[in-house]
């Protein structure tokens, strides 16, 4: 069942040549995680905004459940869609304790129905024994449990996650997003997600939507997104890819370290640009080879090593935390990958 559509959505604010949002599609079916990522500015949050009720569209209308929420001459409310929000301070009112915050967004719900909702509402998200304390006597992961309870426990139609995990350290952001996807799955629940960090959209989203300048650029399911990415900015943004320079030949691609063995789209003799990651390159130590080790970055698992070629492009690529190789040292580069790479018109 679909249980939210977007169909070319588009949102202009005043003052701005461009607009916020341009003709976005998309669909998102009861139970899936769909994930907006992008940089600053690309437009997932108005979108977010949009589907939430809380921006009109100017054009392009919304269905939640298979109503119409926005456009063709409707426009719902936002507390009438029957959507919960998770914000990314956690937004809990600091004088009411955990079950009060939970219970809030109840409403008219009678005294016993709703301490039956809420106390269900805090098992599923393990904090039953922390019913009577107030926000800031919890932790960082605490506080989002709390904020997922009180969006999920009016029964909405669809969740919306805004950077939710952007307030906590890094360690913590880790194991709370971990957490966090287990329960939105445990709870069956339906989620728009919003995050401007690539490995976080691809760890919580079953789909991913990639955003550039208010335009959708693709939307696939995270292993769709990362290895055949539609456009050149999918590719630079979904994973830190280098770009090279090659041409088309019969048998694939030549590119200044080797030939890339795939079939092409392109006519031989074309240009292209292929999309390049760390663990799609290797080197040797040559001091006849095609490059330089500009420098050594320590991962403690893994050394990533950025590589100058001599037609002065640059690569990265990854080695074993065991093998060191010093900065300056020549070396032979090559395509390692043993997938096909993706490769766009130059």
């Amino acid at each position: 069942m679909t249980t939210l559509e977007v169909r070319d959505l588009t949102k202009q604010f005043h003052g701005n040549q461009e607009p916020a949002v341009c003709n976005v599609s998309f669909a998102l079916q009861e139970g899936e995680i769909l994930a907006l990522v992008g940089p600053s500015g690309c437009g997932k949050t108005t979108t977010l905004r949009l589907i939430a009720g809380l921006e009109r569209p100017d054009s392009g209308w919304i269905t939640l459940g298979g109503k119409p929420v926005a456009g063709k001459g409707v426009f719902v409310q936002p507390e009438k869609r029957g959507v919960g929000m998770v914000f990314q301070d956690h937004a809990l009112f600091p004088h009411l304790t955990v079950f009060e915050n939970v219970a809030f967004g109840l409403g008219k719900v009678k005294g016993s129905q709703k301490k039956e909702i809420v106390m269900s509402m805090l098992e599923q998200v393990g904090l039953t024994n922390l019913a009577e304390r107030y926000p800031h006597a919890l932790s960082g992961g605490e506080r989002q449990r709390v904020a997922l309870a009180r969006a999920m426990a009016p029964g909405p139609v669809l969740v919306l996650m805004d950077e939710p995990f952007s307030s906590l350290d890094a360690d913590l952001r880790l194991e709370v997003r971990e957490q966090m996807r287990g329960l939105l799955k445990s709870m069956r629940a339906t989620v728009v997600f919003v995050t401007h960090d690539q490995e976080e959209a691809l760890f919580m989203g079953d789909r991913l939507a990639v955003f550039k300048d208010g335009h959708l650029e693709q939307v696939g399911t995270p292993e769709d997104i990362f290895h055949n990415c539609a456009t050149r900015f999918v590719a630079e943004f979904m994973g830190d890819s280098d770009f090279i320079n090659g041409q088309a030949l019969s048998d694939g691609i030549q590119t200044e370290i080797g030939l890339l063995p795939q079939p092409v789209n392109f006519p031989a003799g074309h240009f292209v640009e292929i999309a390049l990651r760390a663990d799609d390159v290797d080197f040797q130590m040559d001091e006849h080879g095609n490059g330089i080790v500009q420098e050594r970055f320590f991962r403690g698992a893994f050394n990533l090593y950025r590589l100058r070629l001599d037609s002065g492009q640059v690569v990265h690529a990854f080695k074993p935390h065991t093998e060191l190789h010093p900065r300056g040292a020549r070396v032979r580069a090559f395509i390692s990958a043993e997938h096909p790479l993706a490769v766009f018109p130059r």
